[in-house]
């Protein structure tokens, strides 16, 4: 037997045709290497573990729950890193897909973190809490859309798959959840640089409920500030619109 963890923010999935629609979305896919987010008691995992010609690999933080996965599901031995996700190296040489119903308390940073490895990750499924995965896929002009959106949306497409209540998990969360699908897109926005255009949106959201030429005004010329675009909040601002003004910056 396994305890539930609230520290590693664990609510496990226990609703099996939730389960059988997540498996579904992912099988839609082409892939040969997958990774597991946080496999808890093994929901998905003991779907995952049965798929033809994938090379599997899950991370799992918790020591009890690595013992209860090897020796309910033996085929997983030798396959779990057992570690932080925020800490691990990249899990394979090539491309792979990813999957998991992730911690709550740091389901944005594996995000982030993934992010880094977009040249090597087509799509990621995943299951956030439902104010988080509306943040995700927020659209300008939305009181939700921020930096999370804006970060994320250059360069994975959003589709909201479905939201799921707390009676599904055990224990049941405070929070509805939702799962969502990113998949990268063919083609990246031009941007200055994705230094340059990370720094302008965390800048500019910042402050969101001033002006774009007071949120910014630090990264733009006098000449170029002048401009009506910085009458706008952030929050109306598209990526396209982030992208565009990257290439003006004075100050990366």
């Amino acid at each position: 037997m396994y305890r539930l963890k609230k520290s590693l923010g664990q609510h496990f999935l226990k609703d099996e045709s939730v389960i059988i629609d997540i498996i579904h979305a992912l099988k839609q896919e082409q892939f040969t290497n997958l990774l597991e987010v946080g496999p808890g008691a093994g929901a998905l995992t003991r779907h995952l573990i049965h798929l033809q010609s994938v090379n599997f690999k899950a991370v799992e933080l918790d020591e009890e729950k690595v013992a209860y996965l090897e020796k309910n599901y033996p085929a997983l031995k030798g396959k779990i890193i057992q570690q932080d996700f925020l800490g691990i190296e990249k899990p394979f040489a090539g491309s792979f897909a990813v999957i998991g119903n992730f911690p709550y308390n740091i389901s944005t940073e594996i995000l982030f973190k993934l992010l880094d490895w977009r040249d090597e990750v087509p799509f990621i499924i995943g299951m956030f809490q439902k104010e988080v995965a509306e943040r995700i896929a927020a659209n300008p002009g939305n009181k939700i859309y921020g930096v999370t959106s804006a970060l994320i949306q250059p360069y994975y497409k959003i589709d909201y798959l479905f939201d799921v209540p707390p009676e599904k998990f055990n224990p049941p969360p405070k929070v509805m959840s939702a799962v969502i699908k990113l998949s990268r897109k063919k083609d990246v926005l031009k941007m200055k640089s994705a230094k340059a255009y990370k720094n302008l949106v965390k800048t500019a959201f910042n402050q969101r409920r001033k002006t774009l030429r007071n949120g910014v005004k630090s990264l733009f010329s006098a000449e170029v500030l002048k401009e009506n675009i910085f009458d706008k909040r952030a929050e109306q601002l598209s990526i396209e619109d982030f992208a565009a003004l990257s290439f003006r910056m004075h100050k990366v």
